[in-house]
């Protein structure tokens, strides 16, 4: 008689899903970012100004954060599973666009493509993340976000090594990236599908009259967690798409030089979000968020002031405190609504960060009407909306209003 293959508990841990869905998450990343990584070499080619390049941004992180909140209400209540290996098939098509683009409307278009099939991945690839958890849910999530930090961390490189000397074509390259994922959301998406009946959808949940005044308070709790990482997503983007820039411009460092400042910021991001979550699970998810974002105000408005000997130190301290909260925050908001995984999570990763890019255009203009200085000491204060965390319920509220949803 043929042995049947026990599925594993839903209170185990997954690693090698785990595992999977973060390398597809540095991979997708490192394909969104190829676009800041390229903006100094479109500035010369095309002739570009800082507006255009805050567009180019705008596009490209509007396009992905408003479709996700969507995408994730929709696969909430829809099985999917398949649709991860076709929304990075859309990546693909952008990176070909990009490779062979001769117009700036051009740029637009293939990065409307890489928006729409990082729209899919996030809210897909954190619910898988959230399946694979088991018990350990802040772990997970920091498995699966340290991932994409990787990826991001990978810009600055990929403009010193691939765009400098390659130019705009070297984006060609990251087609065979994409097919790479292509094929590991394969795998990751069998194993989705054989997992679904332990993970319901929203519409066959049962129904339960909810309580107003708790519906309020979660509803503010949800909001105020959207304005933090927007404040936060403003700061990062100030730093990863213009203080290249800054340091082009005041340091008179070349574009090669000055990329790897901004390699050490993002990867101590990524050091700082690995650790946060497993730093939240003994201090608080409350307690994480505080930290990492008034931890920071003192760094971030030094930085604008010191010499460049001190912008590594700097950097490295900074970069790995303020971003102990990014994967924090998504599993602080999937607690305040569980049963709605893909949508919480595309509202908190995609649109909190698609209203942060929003800054990229902003800040582009103000860097055009001013100074690319001023935009830095501008964005400096940034962090100090950490102040209103003691406004969102401690650790101890969520999980009880979360038991509360869930009976």
């Amino acid at each position: 008689m043929a042995s049947v293959k026990k599925e594993a508990p839903a209170t185990e841990t997954i690693y090698k899903v785990l595992f999977a869905i973060s390398f597809v998450h540095l991979l997708n990343d490192a394909m969104q970012s190829v676009i800041p990584a390229i903006f100094p070499i479109l500035e010369k080619s095309m002739n570009l100004s800082f507006a255009q390049l805050g567009w180019i941004a705008f596009t490209l992180n509007m396009t992905s954060s408003i479709m996700q909140p969507v995408v994730g209400w929709y696969t909430d209540k829809k099985t999917s599973p398949f649709l991860l290996p076709l929304g990075m098939a859309c990546s693909l098509a952008g990176m070909v666009g990009i490779a062979f683009s001769s117009q700036f409307s051009y740029i637009l278009l293939s990065v409307i493509f890489i928006g729409l099939g990082s729209a899919v991945f996030h809210p897909e690839g954190s619910r898988v993340a959230y399946m694979a958890a088991g018990n350990r849910r802040g772990l997970a999530q920091s498995i699966y976000q340290v991932g994409g930090n990787t990826g991001q961390s990978l810009a600055p490189v990929m403009t010193a090594l691939v765009f400098v000397p390659f130019g705009q074509f070297g984006a060609i390259w990251f087609t065979f990236v994409a097919a790479l994922a292509i094929a590991v959301l394969f795998f990751v998406s069998g194993w989705y599908r054989t997992r679904l009946g332990a993970f319901p959808r929203v519409s066959k949940q049962k129904k339960k009259a909810a309580n107003p005044k708790r519906k309020n308070q979660i509803v503010f709790a949800v909001c105020l967690l959207v304005f933090l990482v927007f404040a936060r997503s403003w700061y990062v983007s100030g730093i990863s798409n213009f203080y290249q820039f800054y340091l082009i411009k005041n340091y008179h460092l070349s574009i090669s030089h000055a990329q790897y400042y901004i390699f050490v910021f993002l990867a101590a991001g990524v050091a700082g979000t690995f650790f946060g979550g497993p730093l939240a699970d003994r201090f608080g998810k409350r307690n994480m968020i505080f930290w990492s974002m008034l931890g920071s105000a003192p760094l971030t408005m030094l930085l604008p002031y010191v010499s460049l000997l001190w912008v590594y130190p700097v950097f490295l301290l900074l970069g790995f405190i303020i971003m102990t909260s990014f994967s924090v925050t998504v599993v602080y908001a999937q607690e305040l609504l569980p049963g709605r995984i893909g949508m919480v999570s595309g509202l908190i990763v995609g649109l909190a960060f698609g209203m942060g890019a929003l800054g990229s255009v902003i800040l582009g203009n103000l860097a055009d009407l001013h100074s690319v200085r001023f935009i830095m000491l501008l964005v400096s204060f940034l962090p100090l909306a950490g102040v209103l965390t003691f406004l969102l319920p401690n650790d101890q509220t969520v999980r009880a209003w979360e038991k509360e949803q869930s009976s």
